[in-house]
């Protein structure tokens, strides 16, 4: 009885992973070029960055009002753009440029970045939002995540000795939802990013974690896996309490 609970679990996240990897939710901006403000900012990963309105939220919006009220000079960089509706603040419209492409796994964000960072610009800074995820709900081999999570840092840093890279540790999935084989996989992957972050630290690039995991809890969930509105400003506020220093030096 539990095998065959555990095979529905991981039915349902491959089905929910496929609705996921969608074409029409986001579209490649009509004019890729970066602006002119001093931090060009790229928020990179899967669904989680890329959003769905209204089915469920990326936190780039409720991030981007912390910049705004934080009165950052910033730019959102990415070859891709929500088409989503988002309410006018500050007198400013929405920053919908990001590069979250819903499904993808760390494999696939290796095989496009080159070709992303081309499209879209060199990033400053770049919000590395859940990786690995999909490949624990994919069944993915551990080890090829973590070679492909060093291996994308190495890409942004080649492409910018300079950059930040702020890796999260990532929030989990709906405890309903969690097979022991997906918690043990995500729970190494949360721990396995420190180490990550300071092996990949240069003199001049730093590897920062963002702990999106500790106080995370189901009533940030819009579904199995992705965040409704509280789930979304909460991650917009771990984010920035990293990016406020940051920015600052």
């Amino acid at each position: 009885m539990k095998n065959n609970l555990r095979l529905l679990t991981l039915i349902a996240w491959a089905l929910l992973l496929i609705a996921c990897d969608d074409d029409e939710i986001t579209l490649p901006c009509a004019d890729d070029a970066p602006g002119t403000s001093l931090n060009k900012i790229m928020p990179l990963g899967a669904s989680r960055v890329e959003g769905a309105r209204p089915a469920f939220e990326s936190y780039r919006y409720e991030l981007w009002k912390r910049l705004v009220d934080g009165d950052w000079d910033f730019d959102y960089l990415g070859s891709q753009c929500d088409p989503a509706t988002y309410p006018a603040y500050a007198e400013m419209n929405f920053d919908v440029q990001h590069e979250g492409r819903g499904g993808y796994t760390s494999g696939q964000i290796r095989a496009g970045i080159e070709d992303w960072l081309s499209r879209a610009g060199t990033p400053d800074i770049v919000l590395f939002s859940s990786p690995g995820g999909n490949d624990a709900l994919s069944g993915l081999p551990y080890a090829e995540a973590i070679a492909n999570i060093n291996s994308i840092i190495d890409i942004l840093q080649t492409a910018n000795p300079d950059v930040t890279i702020l890796i999260e540790r990532l929030a989990p999935g709906r405890s309903a939802d969690m097979t022991p084989e997906v918690t043990a996989y995500l729970t190494q992957l949360q721990e396995e990013v420190q180490t990550i972050a300071a092996a990949q630290t240069t003199a001049n690039s730093r590897i920062l974690t963002v702990d999106m995991a500790t106080g995370f809890s189901d009533a940030y969930l819009a579904d199995a896996v992705h965040y409704n509105q509280a789930g979304a400003a909460f991650v917009a506020a771990r984010y920035y309490e990293v990016l406020d220093d940051v920015l600052r030096q």
